[in-house]
């Protein structure tokens, strides 16, 4: 098989940069769709929160009403007490904080469905540029021919390198230099620093005089 030709890999580079800007934009586009579908979801979830449900509901419970004061009054004529002095029942809803309750609930989904397709989304664009960046190095490979110029491209750092294992003893400030101390800039670290020669510098004066009051305190206050 022939190689590529200069000219065929710089049209397939064009082609995979215009392939990630657009999946891209397809994963923005993706993570509307999912949220859609998941208000979808959780619209069907709480469908019972509707007026006519509610109205039907009203209905099934005024009619289950006036069948036991039916039965009530039945009753009460049988032991002989009339129908106006009989006792009566009545239909009332309590919903007492239902109503913020529901709704504070879908809006506390709502926010976990936020974040989890924003990962999702981050994640499709993070191996999307992965992909097409293997795509553009093989590319590139394929048009090298000096051994220092392949050379230069293996001994470029992986992912992994730049970050590597996470140390509990680093972290718990068991190393030398602590890594705090490493994660600031150069500028920040020597502030710090001349903070604290500062903070030396002036305990190393007081703590002198400090003594001194001390000792002429105790002096002045013996018998003459």
């Amino acid at each position: 098989m022939n190689a590529m030709t200069k000219y065929e890999r710089d049209d397939l580079h064009r082609l995979i940069r215009q392939r990630e800007k657009v999946l891209k934009s397809a994963a923005k586009q993706r993570s509307a769709e999912v949220l859609a579908d998941f208000e979808n979801q959780m619209g069907q979830e709480y469908r019972f929160d509707d007026d006519r449900v509610w109205s039907e509901a009203t209905k099934i419970a005024d009619a289950a009403v006036a069948k036991a004061q039916e039965q009530i009054r039945a009753r009460c004529r049988e032991i002989g007490i009339p129908d106006r002095f009989a006792p009566s029942i009545s239909l009332a809803w309590h919903h007492r904080g239902y109503g913020n309750s529901l709704k504070e609930r879908r809006e506390e989904l709502r926010k976990m469905a936020q974040t989890a397709v924003e990962a999702q989304e981050q994640k499709a664009k993070t191996q999307i540029e992965l992909s097409c960046l293997d795509a553009q190095t093989k590319l590139a490979v394929s048009g090298l021919t000096s051994e220092a110029a392949l050379g230069f491209v293996e001994a470029l750092p992986s992912v992994e390198e730049r970050m590597p294992r996470l140390s509990f003893a680093e972290v718990a400030g068991d190393s030398q230099p602590p890594v705090a101390e490493r994660l600031l800039s150069s500028n920040a670290l020597r502030q710090q620093r001349f903070r604290e020669r500062r903070a030396a510098a002036l305990h190393s004066v007081t703590e002198p005089l400090q003594v001194a009051d001390v000792t002429g305190s105790n002096g002045g206050g013996g018998e003459p």
